[in-house]
């Protein structure tokens, strides 16, 4: 019989060793930026109940749900009449009662609502989890995938959203990114276009379409408007708003003077300039802050400011995005609690560091030094320095006696091990160790102790 060759579910992954180095790099810069500004980590079960998850992403994300089959003989219990009549909506609520999730803010949501009687508020959350989405695989699009997500919730305050962009700025900025863009609107303001023209009604085909203007053009953007029902003096009025131009300051003069008759859009020009003057108070590293009022990402979800992060170095889509939402925690009976969150893409973040070689090469060194022995006694002797190189924090190895040390040598090289400890039957006479430099070929003779300070100072 033949064998079946190994293999992995379509839209996942196997990382190795450098890979998973270089994710690590990502994921530990990020966590400690959240941890500097008073966020706190947190972890939700890989499955959640299946009620807990749908209904809270539409019908479309719904079906994208990953399904946990009930334990045991789970078609004892199975709807039969679902069965027989094939219907599967009724025959998966009672063959499965539990999910796997498919993003990390609803199992946030259910987590403040369950335990809002431990939880200091404002609650400052991180959470970097894998998520699951029974989607159609394809080039950057993976059904198994981590998030890095961060939110306050229990807070309206607009200082928050200005810590989200200096996150996001030094982050980035620690990762080796030079030059991106952290783009934001608000809910408000795309509200306000709306009500100007008559068409609150319409906000998502308006939005939707503006959404698409550095895709599609301005003629295409009208020609969509007007196909939902946009009349030309509409486009008329909407077109010097959509193609504002100049600075921030300049874009802000001129929404308030389109804006001026619509209360919710002049209060979302107040919001942006907050947050603008809390940023010009602290200055930006490196990032570039635009407004940038074609920016509709989920707006059905957010309902003040909106982010999207973009590197101007690669041609990639979005690295990072989020934005203003109440009512977070009323799906699950929790009414009033507002809340804003941002999210990074750590897989986009990941190619784009890898197109612009940004990973130093410590972040693919798991090994700083590794001793080599020409015999076997050499491993009595070596144990001993082992221990204290490990005891001082240096990642160390002992090579098993035995192989030639041209092979010791592969393996450090393979490892990208820096240094290597050569142990012979001189070194162990003399006290005396041959510490070499595997990137430079430099060779010298040092004694435990030399070598300890030297790979501390590392």
């Amino acid at each position: 019989m033949a064998s079946i060759k190994p293999s992995v579910p379509k839209g996942t992954r196997d990382f190795s060793p450098a890979e998973m180095a270089k994710r690590n790099f990502i994921f530990d810069t990020i966590k400690g930026v959240f941890r500097k500004y008073g966020y706190q980590q947190i972890e939700t079960p890989s499955m959640e109940n299946l009620s807990t998850l749908t209904g809270k992403y539409g019908d479309e994300g719904d079906k994208l749900i990953f399904k946990i089959l009930n334990s045991g003989d789970f078609l004892a219990k199975a709807d039969a009449n679902a069965l027989e009549t094939r219907n599967s909506q009724q025959a998966t609520s009672s063959i499965s009662e539990k999910a796997l999730r498919y993003d990390l803010t609803v199992p946030f949501a259910r987590y403040v609502v369950q335990h809002q009687n431990e939880i200091t508020f404002p609650f400052k959350r991180f959470q970097v989890q894998s998520v699951w989405r029974a989607d159609r695989p394809q080039k950057g699009r993976y059904r198994e995938f981590y998030q890095c997500d961060a939110d306050v919730v229990g807070s309206a305050s607009l200082l928050n959203e200005a810590e989200f962009i200096m996150i996001y700025d030094e982050a980035l900025s620690l990762l080796g990114l030079k030059d991106f863009t952290i783009k934001i609107n608000n809910r408000k303001i795309l509200s306000g276009i709306a009500q100007i023209i008559n068409k609150s009604d319409n906000i998502i085909d308006l939005t939707v379409a503006i959404d698409k203007l550095d895709k599609i053009g301005m003629d295409g953007v009208v020609k969509e408007l007007m196909e939902k029902g946009f009349t030309q003096a509409d486009i008329n009025k909407l077109q010097p708003v959509i193609l504002l131009e100049g600075s921030n300051d300049e874009k802000l003069a001129s929404l308030r003077n389109a804006l001026k008759d619509s209360e919710i859009g002049l209060q979302g020009c107040d919001e942006i300039q907050t947050v603008f003057n809390y940023i010009a108070i602290c200055e930006l590293r490196t990032a570039n802050l635009e407004l940038d009022i074609t920016l509709a990402r989920g707006l059905n979800y957010y309902t003040g400011a909106i982010f999207e992060v973009k590197t101007n170095e690669v041609a990639m889509g979005s690295i990072g995005g989020g934005g203003r939402y109440d009512d977070l925690t009323g799906m699950f009976g929790l009414k009033g609690l507002t809340g804003a969150g941002i999210s990074f893409g750590a897989d986009r973040i990941y190619d784009v560091m890898e197109e612009l070689n940004l990973f130093p090469a410590s972040a693919e060194q798991s090994t700083q030094v590794l001793i080599c022995c020409f015999e076997p006694q050499g491993e009595t002797y070596a144990l001993p320095l082992l221990q204290k190189l490990r005891n001082k924090n240096i990642n160390a190895e002992l090579y098993p006696a035995g192989a030639k040390i041209k092979k010791q040598m592969e393996y450090a090289n393979n490892k990208q091990i820096p240094y290597t400890i050569l142990i012979g039957s001189d070194e162990m006479q003399s006290g005396l160790l041959t510490f070499k430099n595997m990137e430079s070929g430099e060779q010298e003779k040092l004694s435990a102790e030399d070598v300890l300070e030297k790979l501390g100072n590392k």
